[in-house]
Order: structure tokens, then sequence, then C-alpha cells
């Protein structure tokens, strides 16, 4: 674990101490990466893979002194919505011990303290206490899409509705939403092995598991799954990625910059983890994320960081980076009064991608630029962790 040198980024260290731009003057933001960069990036699993690397090789190089273990005969409980007025669902063959006609649509509402199943019209057709499930299918949830296993309805100030699904179908499920399905078999299975190991790793949230976005994993039910990515879940079934004989967090994101961080780094007070170590990523240039730019005006800078600085802005001095150059804490300088913050503080500020980043201010009218995502790029969320920011989707 090491830091590199604090660097001045606002045109070195003179420029801490000029004036304040003059108007329409701003500031140029580089920056590598989405996401925040722990484990594995999928943009560098998919240039492992061109290149030859097969699944086993690729997630050891980025889950160090690990090895595959097996599980079997797991579920996962997936939060798929909560505070619900209603779910209305179809293809179940029964629910709260009443046979159902699969064809049919029907739904549960709340009732007193708990969930009332009822025809697709509201007819009551019996109370399920607090919890009401439907099995059959696979089951279709009307705006949300189509599961394997069973939907869990829990009443109580709206219907919180979880989907209890086998470990492999839920992999099957989170695979074509996280990595694109055209990506060579080995990449493919990679991310079967890491969505299922952070599945079971997860600490769980009391009534379910994990979340269905990006603050666990994109989970899209059987509706998303693919041919290819089945076939991947198939091939590396079981498999989960251990160290000292237990599942371990397997975090991951879209893109790394070409260098992948240490966890205590990235998520600012976290236990150091000898399996999540940066490690050079040199495939990772396959994205359109490997580098990126991004202008502010002055104004929209200053309003951006308010609070953090008096005065005017004058600069932002990285105190500290991690194993990648990406910023842990840096200080936000005014020309009468400064503060110290996190990396990921600043990344979460100003919008932008990753905490890999360089400012630069630079003359002129400057207009505030987007980082919108190019059309038809993953940008992977497993492995959110703290703070389940859009940092790795």
């Amino acid at each position: 674990m090491r830091s590199r040198a604090a660097l001045v980024l606002a045109l070195g260290a003179t420029a801490l101490a000029a004036p304040a731009a003059a108007e329409g003057a701003g500031w140029m933001i580089h920056g590598r990466g989405f996401g925040h960069g722990v484990g594995m990036s999928a943009y560098g699993v998919y240039g492992l893979a061109r290149h030859g690397s097969e699944y086993r090789q690729i997630l050891a190089r980025y889950y160090q002194h690990t090895r595959l273990s097996h599980v079997h005969g797991r579920h996962v409980k997936v939060l798929l919505a909560s505070g619900l007025a209603s779910v209305r669902f179809s293809k179940a063959n029964a629910a709260c011990g009443v046979h159902l006609r699969s064809h049919r649509a029907y739904q549960f509402v709340p009732g007193g303290h708990g969930v009332v199943l009822a025809t697709k019209a509201g007819a009551t057709i019996k109370p399920c206490g607090p919890t009401g499930a439907a099995s059959g299918g696979p089951i279709h949830v009307l705006d949300r899409g189509t599961y394997r296993g069973r939907i869990i309805a829990r009443g109580g100030g709206g219907i919180e509705l979880t989907n209890r699904v086998p470990l492999e179908g839920y992999v099957e499920g989170v695979v074509p939403n996280e990595f694109f399905a055209s990506w060579p078999q080995p990449a493919l299975r990679t991310e079967a092995v890491a969505a299922r190991t952070f599945a079971i790793a997860s600490p769980g949230h009391g009534s379910f598991d994990v979340y269905d976005d990006t603050r666990s994993q994109v989970y899209g039910g059987k509706g998303t799954e693919t041919p290819a990515t089945d076939h991947a879940v198939h091939a590396s079934r079981g498999k989960v990625v251990s160290y000292r004989g237990r599942p371990v967090t397997t975090y991951y994101s879209s893109t790394s910059g070409g260098h992948t961080e240490d966890v205590q780094f990235a998520f600012i007070g976290a236990t150091p983890e000898p399996w999540l170590v940066g490690v050079k990523d040199p495939y990772d240039k396959l994205s359109p994320y490997h580098t990126w730019r991004r202008t502010l005006s002055a104004g929209t800078m200053a309003s951006e960081l308010s609070g953090l600085f008096s005065g005017h802005l004058k600069g932002i001095h990285v105190l500290k980076h991690g194993v990648s150059p990406r910023i842990v804490y840096a200080r936000v300088i005014g020309s009468r009064g400064s503060s110290r913050v996190s990396g990921p503080t600043l990344e979460g500020r100003l919008g932008l991608m990753s905490t890999w980043e360089r400012f630069k201010r630079v003359g002129g009218a400057v207009k505030t630029s987007a980082s919108a995502e190019p059309a038809g790029t993953i940008v992977p969320g497993g492995g959110v962790a703290p703070s389940p920011a859009r940092r790795s989707r």
C-alpha cells in the first residue's frame, strides 16, 4: 500500500497563488476510467479474453491470492421494488395456498397490515397475511419482467417485492445485464463466476440479499437471458472465488483507466483485503472511457464545490493518491479558506466518472461539457460497496 507524491492540479503550484481567473475562464478535467476501479474491470476482462486468457487466469489476475471453489443448492433473494401500491403478475400456478390459472393475471394488494391476493380487477381472492408468495412460471410481473423461482410480496407501508431464485438462475439474469452477450465466452464465464461470488458473499439486507440494480448487480430476470450468457453460466456452474476457503466479495466496475485500485483507497475507510489490490490493466484501453475529458466554467466549478472553500476558488491540491493515480484525499483551496475532501467527494460533487482526475485552469470562453455515455456502451455495476452512486455502472 503506497501513495504517490501529491500533485498540484491547477496549472502547477503557481496557479494556487494566482488571482481569480477572468470571467469566461474555466476548468479542464482529464480523467481515466468509469467506476470505483476495485477488482476487475469489464473492458479489461474483454481485452484479456480477446488475447487468449481463460476465465480462471483472468479471475486470478484481478483477485489476487484466490482460488476457485464450488457451491451448490443456494438461493438468492433479490429486491425488485418497494413501496408499491400493487403487484400485477401472470404465469403463476399458485399463490397464498390457492391454485391459480397461469394464463390469467392476478395481483397482490395491501390489506390491513399484510397482503391480499386479488383478481386482475381487484376482487379479493384470499388474505395472505404479512407475506404473499406466488410460484410457477417463470412468472411475469407487469412493468418489470419475467422471473424464475418465486415472487414474494411483503405488506406494510406499500408492498416490497422480492424474487427468491436459485443461484444459477440469478446469475443467468445478471450476466447479460453486465457484459455484452457478444463478448468472448472466457469473458462471460469470468463475469458469471464474479456475479455468483458477489451474490453469496453479500452480507444481506434483512428480508433480501441483493438489490436488482447497481447497488449490487443489475439483474433483469429470465426475460433478459441470452443463449451465449446462459452457456457461460452453465460452463462455470457452481464456481466461486475464494480466499482461504471462503467466498469473497468480488467487486468489479466498467473501466479501470489502465490500473485497478486497492479497496481501502477507493472506498474510504474500508478494510484492506489481500485479494482486492490494484493491478495493471493493459487491455482496459478498449473502453470508450479509458480516458475522458470534461470542461466546466469557473462559475459551475465554484458552484459545484460550494461549501468546500471560501473566497475565490484557486485550485485543487492532491494530498494522497492510491496505488493508481486515483485521488484519495485533496484540498480544495480558496482565497479565504480551504478544506480537505475525499476523492469520491470530488467525483460526486462534479459528476465525474471516477476519482482518477487531473484539474487544469484554462482561459477564454468555456462551456460546460457533459460526460454522457456513448450509445451501446456497457457500464457494469457489480460491487458498488459503501456508496451506491452510478460510478460503477
